[in-house]
């Protein structure tokens, strides 16, 4: 890659759907974008299998095929994607300054930022080897596949319980395993799951490892950390809600952000608290987190980009 300086109208860090989204419209709109994917071109879609829940795929679609179409359709329009990765930013000044694979320097008139959020995992290797066989991060995503079934989730937060009560009502059981004697989650949340029939609470419960057969979940092996007794719960479906961590530690003292690390944008915007530099996705939604408001975000982001460079150009007068 060259070592020169590059300027550009509208740069888009992050790839997924609020980045391709972004950057159809940005591109549609003649700011001729430039995107850096990050390492995970495509973002947490190229690791789920099936997708019914986005509109427009009647028969459901693979999340990679899905995020391979959303990149065709954003270089239809002559946006510029590359691989690669931002590695420090410098927002303090006019035109903005991103360093890319820590050698090349881009100053960009306006940053779309669209870097996502990564699932917490429990570390084992059988979480990732039945990864999108039963084991899932995403209640609403996944939990349809599993109807009528049994399942396990793991968690004691307030992402837990809402999880737990949402798959209740599409699964026979859920098992909902608490790491503690107590959950973490609000009393209101809590309540709601313990007046559900069909969610078992399993207190004082570690994961030891996901069971499966080789091809899907066919059990969770736990340990009681009170008793030390371990037990093998049968399930088709392995949930983990123990949270997100949001793709913003280089815009650290930079740009506003929550006490998790979720970017704060401007109520019914993306705007963040540097003017031109816009936040979409995950990255700064920590409630919705689906494929479709990534997507709607990431329309807004461009838009709002363009509305700003739209400014610069044509200032009012007072």
């Amino acid at each position: 890659m060259s070592q020169e300086n590059e300027h550009v109208q509208c740069l888009i860090i992050g790839s997924g759907p609020a980045g391709y989204t972004a950057a159809i419209y940005a591109a549609r709109a003649d700011l001729k974008p430039i995107m850096y994917t990050g390492m995970q071109a495509g973002g947490q879609l190229t690791q789920t299998t099936d997708v019914e829940n986005f509109p427009g795929y009647p028969q459901g679609i693979m999340g990679p095929e899905m995020m391979e179409d959303f990149r065709k359709q954003a270089e239809r329009f002559g946006t510029d994607i590359r691989f690669g990765y931002v590695s420090s930013v410098d927002f303090s000044s006019t035109p903005h300054k991103v360093v890319v694979d820590e050698i090349k320097t881009i100053t960009a008139d306006t940053v779309i930022i669209a870097t996502g959020a990564t699932a917490k995992w429990l570390g084992l290797p059988s979480e990732q080897q039945y990864n999108g066989f039963g084991v899932s991060a995403c209640a609403v995503c996944d939990g349809f596949f599993f109807k009528g079934q049994d399942v396990a989730i793991v968690g004691a937060g307030d992402t837990a319980a809402e999880e737990a009560t949402y798959l209740a009502k599409l699964c026979k059981t859920v098992h909902l395993l608490v790491r503690r004697d107590e959950f973490r989650a609000s009393k209101a949340m809590v309540s709601r799951v313990l007046a559900t029939p069909n969610i078992v609470v399993h207190y004082n419960t570690e994961t030891q490892e996901i069971l499966g057969n080789g091809k899907n979940v066919t059990a969770v092996k736990v340990l009681n950390n009170k008793t030390g007794v371990e037990s093998d719960i049968a399930v088709e479906g392995f949930f983990v809600a123990i949270g997100h961590k949001p793709n913003t530690d280089i815009f650290k003292g930079q740009l506003d952000m929550d006490e998790t690390g979720y970017l704060t944008t401007k109520p019914g915007s993306t705007l963040t608290n540097i003017e031109g530099v816009f936040a979409c996705g995950d990255v700064q939604d920590m409630y919705y987190r689906q494929a479709v408001t990534a997507a709607g975000s990431g329309c807004m982001a461009a838009l709002d980009a363009e509305r700003y460079l739209a400014a610069k150009e044509h200032p009012v007068e007072a």
